[in-house]
């Protein structure tokens, strides 16, 4: 039946009455049910911090408390205020179940006393009450929090996202006795190797810039203001950006008002000031029960939860500690339905199942006692391509063989090693013409490019693509992918970015009974080249991250790093297909393509490369795959 257009506006408008008045229900239902409280709880060096606690007033029971802490602000500001997270996300349903519910500015954020630092460093020898750092602040909170919080049932679980991912780390390490249960989520873990800022040395230009514009301004007093973010006079991220030029043009912009900007020119290298920021180096001995939560297409921080879980299990072998991954991007588990990303559709709302049947029940099994967790294994892990959720004891599951594929001539990718000799690919990378991270014109980086069509790139005389034939079985994927290329270049440094792309055939259709039926922007998924998986690597880190190492002009050397892992299954009758560039702009930063300072170097110091990528018997680049049987 065809509605008329009066029919439709009247749908609309009912449509999005209901949803205003049930959003107003909901808040009216918090009102009614939950008395806000904010106050300022004492660090033992005296600082102290700004805290929001949302107490229910049925007090016919104790109650857990779940808190969460962040650099993001715990707005509104006000008792008479309400935090919009707890009515319109799924946090309402921790207020069904009596939770107390905790926020709090970090130190020096927002509305909290103190100085602020970027991923402050875990101290484990702090020495009398002037040491802190973000686990010491936990632990002084939740002792305020027991002892001063009428009706609570004396255990504390703490989650969050991104930042306060890292927090909730930090919370975990602090070992307090009454915290119970903890879930970092997309956790900020390593920013040198592999989340937000770095990925093997490789500057995020992009993210980088357009986050620490607002968020590292300098807070002169406690504020409940947000700094304004930066005015861009381009709206075009890929040309913005080559305007701007080397790095050194993007740091006068600052002025050095901001501190960590200037630090991370400051430490160009894998030096002792990042790894003091590795989150990894706290985990151990951890009494709380751990759930690690990320999404395979975060484009922030999916190293950081891949991870943190296996530091966790190596170093911490006694912690109740699982795993989970999802189709999502970052924070996607906690929003939408996630149902698809992009393009690309997953079959059911993996973001619903996720809340209802894995971090809910986590929490309510630690910290009341009620439900059970027999379906939350070691590891929970969604499978794309074919669709599916699967559980294995850990992670990387037991059966899976690294298993090699080659690149071979002719633009061929294949699981037999080449016999050609002296076989080689080459083209030429051009820093002031570099290949874009994405298809079209954008202003701010886009979530879906972590599975977005690369047929834009396949295109392109500076991106090398090899696939195999169509595939006659199913190929699944679970764990690192370790890229090995050997190449010789014509100058001294080069980046190279590695693409695992999963190409549908080209009569492929989605059936659109569950999702995005008649969307407007629905694509065309005939021959669709889905990345699976992309990293780089800075060429003069390959051999050592603490020391760099300039390349020797046509001399052959293999460059050899991991990807993140992969959960994915190839189905029958598609075709594995890998890209080789060597720029993925403006996400990283250009190399200069010379063995110089890239925060310090100049415009003119951008220089052409022909990059070779070798494929003969004697020379066999290919990627080692982790094939699950």
């Amino acid at each position: 039946m065809k509605l008329n257009k009066l029919s439709l506006y009247t749908f609309l408008f009912l449509f999005f009455s209901f949803k205003f008045l049930s959003a107003d229900a909901d808040s009216l239902w918090v009102v009614n049910n939950y008395t806000k409280q904010e106050v300022m709880i004492t660090m033992r060096d005296g600082v102290k911090l700004f805290t929001s606690i949302y107490v229910p007033k049925n007090n016919s029971e104790k109650h857990p408390i779940l808190m969460m802490r962040t650099p993001y602000s715990v707005s509104p500001y006000g008792e008479g205020k309400i935090s919009p997270r707890l009515y319109k996300t799924y946090w309402k349903e921790y207020l069904k179940e009596n939770y107390i519910l905790v926020m709090q500015d970090v130190r020096g954020k927002y509305m909290s006393e103190g100085v602020y630092e970027d991923v402050r460093p875990f101290n484990k020898n702090k020495k009398g009450k002037k040491e802190i750092d973000e686990s010491s602040d936990t632990f002084d909170t939740v002792d305020w929090l027991i002892k001063n919080i009428k009706n609570n049932n004396g255990n504390v679980g703490v989650f969050g996202i991104s930042y306060p991912g890292f927090y909730a780390t930090m919370a975990a390490v602090s070992n307090h006795p009454a915290i119970k249960a903890v879930s970092p989520q997309a956790p900020v873990t390593e920013w040198f190797l592999g989340d937000d800022f770095h990925h093997n040395g490789a500057f995020a230009l992009m993210d980088a810039f357009s986050f620490y514009y607002s968020f590292g301004m300098p807070r002169p007093a406690p504020t409940t203001s947000t700094a304004p973010g930066y005015k861009f006079p381009v709206k075009d991220n890929y040309e913005f950006y080559l305007r701007v030029g080397a790095f050194k043009n993007i740091a006068s912009m600052f002025t050095d008002s901001i501190k960590f900007w200037k630090q991370l020119s400051e430490h160009p290298n894998y030096d002792d000031f990042w790894k003091a920021r590795d989150a990894r180096r706290a985990c151990y001995n951890i009494k709380s029960a751990m759930m690690v939560v990320g999404g395979l297409f975060d484009a922030e921080d999916c190293y950081g939860a891949w991870n943190l879980y296996k530091a966790i299990d190596k170093q911490s072998p006694t912690t109740k500690s699982s795993l989970v991954m999802g189709p999502w991007v970052h924070g996607g588990w906690s929003r939408g339905d996630g149902s698809n990303l992009g393009n690309i559709r997953f079959g059911s709302a993996t973001s619903t199942y996720y809340q209802q049947n894995l971090e809910i029940p986590f929490f309510n099994y630690h910290l009341k006692g009620k439900e059970s967790i027999d379906k939350i294994s070691k590891a929970n892990v969604f499978f794309t391509g074919e669709n599916n959720w699967k559980q294995f004891e850990n992670w990387p599951p037991a059966k899976v063989t690294a298993t090699p594929i080659y690149l071979n001539d002719k633009e061929k990718l294949s699981f037999t090693k080449p016999e050609q000799k002296n076989s080689f690919t080459k083209y030429v990378s051009n820093p002031n013409k570099p290949v874009p991270y994405a298809d079209g014109v954008h202003l701010r980086r886009t979530r879906e490019y972590m599975d977005d069509d690369q047929r834009f790139a396949s295109r392109r005389t500076d991106v090398l693509s090899f696939k195999t034939e169509i595939l006659a079985e199913d190929v699944t994927l679970a764990g690192v992918l370790t890229a090995v290329i050997k190449t010789a270049i014509s100058t001294t440094d080069a980046d190279f970015v590695v693409k695992l792309i999963d190409v549908f055939p080209d009569n492929f259709e989605y059936d659109s009974s569950y999702c995005c039926l008649g969307a407007a922007n629905e694509a065309e998924m005939g021959g669709y080249q889905m990345l699976v998986r992309g990293e780089i690597m800075r060429g003069r880190f390959r051999k050592s991250f603490e020391n760099p190492e300039a390349f020797t002009p046509g001399k052959m050397e293999e460059v050899k790093f991991d990807l993140p892992d992969v959960a994915h299954t190839f189905k029958k009758g598609h075709k594995i297909m890998v890209q080789i560039q060597s720029s993925w702009f403006p996400l990283f930063d250009r190399n200069p393509q010379q063995f110089v300072n890239t925060y310090t170097c100049d415009d003119k110091d951008f220089v052409e490369s022909e990059i070779k990528i070798y494929h003969d018997a004697d020379n066999a680049s290919y990627l080692l795959l982790p094939i699950m049987k």
